[in-house]
């Protein structure tokens, strides 16, 4: 509802009741909201309510304050949306008033829109899919090995001009496995960005090392250049060189690799390039995920394509990955019966689940076309207002826009608003990752500002991330909107 549709359900007490009911057909929402001198709200008015006034063949002068009526059942703007819902099924009615605590409406919550709710990023399903699942069914093939993994692995190899690749069960798993290949062992120091997903760095602790993270540039969101360059002056003062380096691509962009890689390179420590977020980009003509000596995805739910819950580690190298193969079937030796040397894990991906995976590769170019699309709506229809500032897109790199995300001036607390006031409507849109270096998991955690500064923090701090699934409607997309407007015009965004 835009913020104009909303003022037309204003009305004064003094209003006819056949005045009403014109003013009702006008709007189609089903209600009027009856105000006094002051702006409070003293009663809802129901289509129910102007048919009996009609059918007791009330005078058409009668005002809208002389109807029968009840006080009106509202709630707070701090009402969570569990609230809103018990409201509207103890009561039984299709609409709930939100006031401000001087009792003035500031919005209005249907139970239509309550029962459509818009996800932060669906899983997209297409038809290719039920084929290849069909299939794996259809010919037994439904542990964790089978033609639709192999074929998976080979065909995400060669979308992602990489070598080999395993099919694993969690991006995190893939992780894990990445950091053993490369030589991670308890004690050691793991370099990461601090702006991501917890289970990009868990799996640091998995292996009894110690994590420090490292601030993110302005321009891309990303690892920033200068703070790794500080990070590594210290760790060589402190005798702790890192192992190797989870480096992350933020939300479906590429870190600045030009930037980054030759910093790792000049101290002899390989990346693991986590880019569970950017399956599809590309940064300066190359695609993400094979920069790393090891780089992973993943294909949980909400990515831009999805295995159900799943993941894949890539190498150039083929003896890392049939080495990843081996550790994530619980490192069975070759040998007729189950012989075991050392610790494994199991990480393999399903047959079944692959099946889906090939399924979504075959649309991944049209699935980043949407998603970026979604993103491009978003800025036409908003642009800055009220401060907003969109994730950047440097020249060179090809962002996924995985999610559609912006920085909201004014700090937490109107990022927070904001927030409630799209969960009020059914709409998920949440924080920007809350960075590592801030989560009481790894506090004391050395951590590396960019010049100085906290980037991460602050982009934490303002950042908001929208519904951006590529199977989102015109419809729905059009509701953020409005709801985004109607927003950003209140005092407590403003």
């Amino acid at each position: 509802m835009t913020e104009d549709a909303f003022a037309q359900l204003l009305v004064p007490l003094s209003m006819s009741w056949l005045d009403a009911a014109a003013r009702m057909d006008q709007c189609a929402q089903g209600v009027l909201l009856a105000v006094d001198a002051d702006g409070r709200l003293v009663r809802t008015v129901t289509d129910g309510d102007l048919r009996r006034a009609m059918l007791a063949h009330s005078p058409e002068s009668r005002t809208l304050g002389e109807l029968p009526g009840r006080a009106p059942i509202v709630a707070r703007e701090s009402a969570p949306l569990s609230q809103l819902q018990g409201l509207l099924a103890e009561h039984g009615i299709a609409h709930v008033p939100v006031v401000d605590e001087a009792g003035r409406p500031r919005d209005l919550v249907t139970s239509r829109e309550l029962s459509q709710r818009i996800w932060l990023s669906s899983p997209h399903l297409g038809e290719e899919e039920s084929a290849f699942v069909e299939e794996a069914f259809r010919t037994n093939w439904i542990a964790p090995l089978g033609p639709h993994v192999d074929g998976f692995e080979r065909e995400l190899a060669a979308m992602t001009g990489v070598g080999h690749a395993a099919a694993l069960s969690s991006g995190t798993a893939a992780i894990h496995l990445g950091l053993l290949l490369l030589g991670v062992k308890p004690g050691d120091t793991v370099f990461c960005s601090s702006l991501t997903f917890v289970g990009s760095c868990n799996p640091i602790l998995y292996c009894g090392a110690r994590p420090v993270f490292i601030d993110s540039e302005p321009g891309t969101w990303n690892m920033s250049p200068q703070a790794l360059e500080e990070a590594f002056a210290w760790a060589k003062r402190e005798n702790r060189m890192p192992r190797c380096m989870v480096l992350v691509n933020l939300y479906g962009q590429s870190a600045d690799m030009d930037a980054l890689r030759p910093v790792c390179e000049r101290y002899g420590v390989p990346i693991l390039e986590d880019a569970a977020e950017s399956l599809g980009a590309s940064y300066k003509g190359r695609p993400s995920g094979s920069f790393g000596r090891v780089a992973i995805f993943s294909f949980n739910g909400n990515k831009i394509i999805t295995t159900s819950g799943g993941g894949m580690l890539v190498a150039d190298d083929a003896d890392l990955v049939a080495r990843a193969r081996k550790l994530s079937t619980q490192a069975r030796e070759p040998a007729a019966h189950y012989e075991h040397v050392e610790v494994g894990f199991n990480y393999r991906m399903s047959n079944v689940l692959a099946g889906i995976g090939r399924g979504q590769l075959r649309v991944l170019p049209q699935r980043v076309a949407q998603r970026r699309a979604v993103y491009d709506t978003y800025v036409r229809e908003l642009g800055t207002a009220g401060g907003i500032a969109w994730m950047p897109e440097p020249q060179g790199f090809h962002s996924t826009r995985w999610l559609s995300c912006f920085t909201l001036a004014g700090g937490e607390a109107r990022r927070d608003a904001l927030l409630r006031s799209l969960e009020r409507h059914s709409i998920e849109a949440r924080p920007v990752w809350k960075p590592m270096h801030l989560q009481p998991l790894f506090a004391g955690a050395p951590y590396f500002g960019h010049q100085g500064g906290d980037v991460s923090r602050g982009l934490f701090e303002a950042g908001v991330c929208l519904p951006s699934g590529s199977n989102m409607s015109e419809s729905q997309q059009a509701r953020v909107i409005d709801e985004m407007r109607r927003a950003l015009a209140r005092p407590e965004a403003a």
